[in-house]
């Protein structure tokens, strides 16, 4: 693939991840659990999307030194 379609993609793909575990996290703290139930999740949730960002940069905007 290009680089540029290699972006494209890459950035479609985290944004759908980051909408689904960000609605998944809101959806736990706003519900049952409450804030302070929901507030681990929250945590792994902000964790994990701070990985898939990282790996987007990584793979698709880091240049090849």
């Amino acid at each position: 693939m290009t680089r540029l379609v290699t972006i494209i993609v890459a950035a479609i793909g985290t944004a759908l991840m980051m909408t689904f575990v960000i609605g998944l996290s809101h959806s736990i703290s706003t519900g049952f659990a409450g804030f302070k139930g929901g507030l681990p999740f929250m945590i792994i949730a902000i964790f994990v999307i701070c990985l898939a960002l990282y790996d987007f940069w990584e793979d698709a905007l880091k240049k090849d030194g």
